[in-house]
């Protein structure tokens, strides 16, 4: 708003531009709306216990657990996986750039703050009416004779710099609210972030195990296959001299067809689990199958499991903490709304110097200043500022009951996978009970068959028995693995903070 010709304002006005910037920051402190006193408290019979509910008898220990769980399986492959998808997924990409957008969007609250200021220059060519005519005109309409003289007048040339400033003064806290919702927002967007560690790591390595069963199975159906074919010419010898039958042929060819079988299956698996690691860790399909495809065992659980408390799950759970801090700026966003019920206050200032001449454009005489305190109150809104405030507040109300159902969630997420993890290994103990005696069995029975006791057909059904037992056995150790993955996962751990 500079201003294109010379303007001087009395002095009696520039103090009263100072007066009202004075007792506008005197009264700046008040602020509207309700004050954020933490998230209410819930269950918390529950989130005060020593334990959680569900926590098995033996093999668990309340000491705080190990962010970085990946680390107490002593799998350099599975931790390499983990690190490397940390750093190079695309889903932890996109919750970096949110991250920056909020504390961006953070930035330009805090400086909507402060004084805005700008500076321009301009070189005006203006034209002024012939006044000859003009006159002419007048006389003619006016009934009155004579000649002024006058000529019209050739473009003018004026040049002006100037600087503008306005300051909205922070009269009721408006603008602290929005700066109050903007920070918890951003600290929300750092818990989501934190969240896609946690999923991520538990996914990788959920991947990883299935991986590992997979190959291990696939190996011990090889190895069955090939022991079922030497089974199968064995009987083919005996029955060349008439020891065997031809049914007990049969039946073995059929089971080496069955095992056979069972191969491209596992194998369809072994693929979809190394593209979903690649995918996992940013890579191309195929990217892993050179490094992942040798067989390797599955990696080792640790004897006791370090799961805290549900204190600590309060503390480590990153959706708990970006619903809390979610429900903070909501309750914030409640002051910035009602703050609209009351006048607003802006500062404007124009500082300039305008002239005919450039050369003389920087003369005292060419200089002009204004001043202005604006006061606007939007007194008749017809409702419309109530009706942004109710949805405030039921906007908050709405963040209390996500907080209230993430904080019920993760407790129940804690219990179902400490239940879990407690009764798989329970069922892991039966596997390899029922394996060991399995192969005892299939041992015996082999050195009977070979002593001419037992038939081909007991020796294949006994070797079968050992096959599932052994199978079951696999599958049962991966399925303990994973729902330790799933119990860290349940316990918030496996996050970062964001750099």
């Amino acid at each position: 708003m500079t201003s294109t010709s010379s303007l001087f304002i009395r002095p009696a006005l520039a103090q009263r531009c100072a007066i009202a910037a004075a007792a506008a920051l005197m009264v700046a402190g008040c602020t509207v709306g309700p004050d954020y006193h933490g998230a209410p408290e819930v269950a918390s019979d529950a989130t005060h216990a020593a334990s959680f509910v569900r926590t098995p008898a033996t093999g668990m220990a309340t000491t705080p657990a190990v962010s970085q769980w990946w680390i107490t399986l002593h799998d350099p492959e599975l931790t390499h996986l983990i690190e490397e998808a940390l750093e190079q997924s695309p889903t932890i990409h996109a919750a970096q750039a949110r991250l920056r957008e909020s504390r961006a969007g953070l930035q330009e609250q805090q400086r909507d703050a402060l004084p805005k200021a700008s500076a321009s220059a301009a070189d005006i060519r203006v034209r002024a009416p012939d006044t000859s005519i003009l006159q002419s005109n007048s006389n003619n309409s006016g009934g009155s004779s004579g000649s002024s003289g006058s000529t019209g007048r050739g473009p003018v040339d004026l040049y002006e710099i100037g600087f503008d400033a306005s300051w909205e003064i922070d009269l009721f806290g408006g603008t602290r609210r929005a700066i109050e919702a903007a920070s918890a927002q951003s600290d929300a967007t750092e818990a989501d972030l934190a969240d896609a560690h946690v999923q991520l790591a538990a996914e990788v390595a959920q991947a990883y195990i299935d991986l590992r069963d997979q190959q291990q199975r696939l190996d011990l159906v090889r190895k069955s296959a090939d022991l079922e074919a030497q089974m199968l010419d064995l009987t083919r010898q005996r029955r060349a001299r008439g020891v065997a039958s031809d049914l007990d042929v049969e039946r073995i060819r059929t089971q080496v067809e069955t095992t056979k079988s069972d191969l491209l299956p596992l194998d369809a698996q072994i693929t979809e689990s190394l593209d979903q690691l690649a995918l996992l860790t940013g890579r191309e399909p195929g990217a892993l199958d050179a490094e992942l495809n040798p067989v390797a065992p599955l990696p080792v659980l640790p004897e006791t499991v370090a799961i805290g408390d549900p204190a600590a799950l309060m503390r480590q759970r990153p959706d708990i903490r970006s619903a809390e801090r979610k429900l903070a700026a909501q309750n914030a966003q409640i002051g910035e709304r009602e703050a609209d019920w009351f006048p607003k206050l802006t500062l404007f200032g124009d500082l300039g110097f305008t002239a005919a001449d450039p050369g003389h454009l920087m003369r005292k005489d060419n200089f002009s200043w204004v001043g202005i305190p604006y006061l606007q109150w939007n007194a008749l809104d017809f409702g419309r500022v109530k009706a942004r405030v109710d949805q405030a507040n039921a906007s908050r109300d709405e963040a209390e009951a996500q907080y209230q159902s993430a904080v019920l969630g993760a407790l129940r997420d804690a219990d179902v996978a400490l239940s879990r993890y407690g009764h798989q290994r329970e069922n892991v103990y039966s596997l390899r009970t029922v394996e060991s005696s399995a192969s005892h069995t299939a041992q015996l029975t082999r050195q009977r068959y070979q002593a001419g006791v037992s038939t081909a057909l007991d020796w294949l059904d006994a070797e079968r028995t050992r096959y599932s037992a052994e199978q079951n056995r696999i599958s049962g150790d991966a399925a303990l693995i994973k729902d330790y993955v799933s119990l860290q996962k349940a316990l918030g751990l496996g996050w970062m903070p964001a750099g």
